[in-house]
């Protein structure tokens, strides 16, 4: 392979690569960089030359990157990124930028993260936008790196495994913010949700609705329950934790939900709440970003505004649940129910 000489290379070729990059459409990059198509496949051709590499191979679905551009793009965008803080004033003032950021999470972390964001924002009176993405994946730095999403948020202990394997060679970080535990829940009449009824036993009887946002074969619950050599049915499976909710609590489904989110669901007087019969490790959740961002002011704020938001999360999980207020009225009954089941 011919080395490239780097002294003849005209870095807004980088530029270029690296808009396409996120994109994988030319069209879309030459909008994004106010260039004419044409100029944007010219740039993509003398860098082609440079390089002495196929970057990009089209296809119906738009530019595929080859394995060399995939190993450069990192490089390319770490150095454009110093280049930008070295050059443009990183003052970020939440109170006057109007700016958006593209957070992805589950829906469960949404219902507890996103009404103490937006509380935020209003005390600042911010015209910062905030969109709230789902997650597809327990591992979205594909995301982070296209620049697709500014932090996913959530539990994601493979990639947590990886990050710390790698240290400082990283090019994501996780951050935690706060933990949970999972629990099984149940419509609130369901007769295993009667004290001593959920065994190990009946538990793996039953049948089961499962939520799988990611994709993946098995789920924690299901790979657990192999490690003790047993195995459940799951009858249904839905991409949405609040889709969960809904569907047992007219059903005899079991499901499994972080205890956190169950108050969030406005089901909770219907919904039976209980410890799973098995060991399961607890929800860490955390803040993953593309380290790119280490010096960005306005990346800077974003996580630290996360990170307030999940410690007010955190100290409400921690706040002792009340007891029921007893009434002489026919209702007092449901209440006692919606307690035990919170």
């Amino acid at each position: 392979m011919r080395p490239m000489n780097f002294r003849t290379l005209d870095l807004n070729l980088l530029r270029v690569f690296d808009c396409v990059m996120v994109e994988r459409n030319v069209t879309r990059a030459a909008d994004r960089l106010s260039m004419t198509q044409p100029a944007v496949s010219n740039a993509l051709r003398r860098l082609r030359q440079a390089t002495h590499e196929e970057l990009f191979v089209p296809g119906p679905a738009g530019m595929a990157p080859t394995t060399h551009a995939v190993q450069l793009w990192p490089v390319v965008r770490r150095a454009l990124n110093d280049l930008q803080q070295a050059f443009v004033p990183q003052d970020f003032d939440p109170a006057s930028e109007d700016r958006q950021f593209v957070l992805a999470m589950a829906d469960a972390t949404a219902a507890l993260l996103v009404p103490v964001l937006l509380d935020a924002l209003r005390e600042l009176q911010s015209p910062v936008r905030l969109k709230v993405v789902g997650l597809s994946s327990r591992d979205p730095r594909e995301l982070l790196e296209q620049g697709a999403i500014d932090a996913a948020i959530g539990f994601f202990p493979e990639v947590a495994a990886e990050l710390r394997f790698a240290g400082e060679t990283a090019l994501s970080c996780l951050e935690p913010l706060y933990s949970c535990s999972y629990q099984c829940v149940m419509r609130a009449g369901h007769r295993l949700a009667t004290p001593g009824a959920l065994t190990l036993d009946s538990y793996c009887a039953a049948d089961h609705l499962r939520v799988d946002f990611a994709g993946r074969p098995k789920g924690f619950v299901d790979e657990q329950l192999s490690r003790l050599g047993r195995s459940r049915r799951v009858a249904v499976s839905v991409d949405q934790f609040a889709t969960a909710a809904a569907a047992v609590v007219n059903s005899d489904l079991l499901t499994v939900l972080p205890r956190s989110f169950v108050p969030a669901t406005g089901l909770a007087p219907r919904l039976a709440s209980r410890p799973l019969p098995f060991d399961l490790p607890a929800i860490d959740v955390g803040l993953l970003w593309h380290r790119r961002h280490e010096q960005d002011a306005s990346q800077r704020w974003l996580r630290d505004t996360v990170q307030r938001a999940a410690a007010t999360v955190e100290a409400r999980l921690r706040e002792p649940v009340s007891a029921p207020t007893k009434a002489p009225t026919r209702s007092a009954a449901p209440q006692s129910i919606a307690h035990s089941a919170a």
